[in-house]
């Protein structure tokens, strides 16, 4: 399996194919269908490396991001996503939100 992450990330590299996702609406669909169980093991593994995670990708220019450093900007995307999940609502999908959805017309890049 070809390596996603930068190296000193490789701890996170199990998770990369189901959270390196480029788009919100990708990882709110990926938010809802994990178990909260796996969503748990995905914040506790990298919630310990996530502030030096940005710090790694603040060294490079948002437009001019290498691969691996544009993966592990997905990946922090996503574990914002997931914390909402462990710290905020205990479930997946908060409680009475109805057929919540997230279209987006726009998004930022990356």
């Amino acid at each position: 399996m070809p390596k996603r992450l930068p190296s000193a990330f490789a701890e996170l590299e199990r998770f990369a194919d189901k959270w390196c996702l480029p788009t919100e609406p990708e990882r709110w669909q990926a938010r809802l269908s994990a178990p909260m169980p796996e969503l748990r093991e995905f914040y506790d593994t990298f919630a310990p490396r996530f502030e030096e995670a940005i710090d790694y990708c603040d060294k490079f220019p948002l437009d001019d991001l290498p691969d691996d450093a544009l993966n592990l900007l997905h990946l922090i995307y996503s574990m914002i996503m997931v914390s909402m999940a462990i710290e905020v609502f205990g479930t997946q999908k908060p409680t009475d939100s109805a057929d919540a959805v997230i279209d987006r017309i726009g998004a930022p890049v990356p």
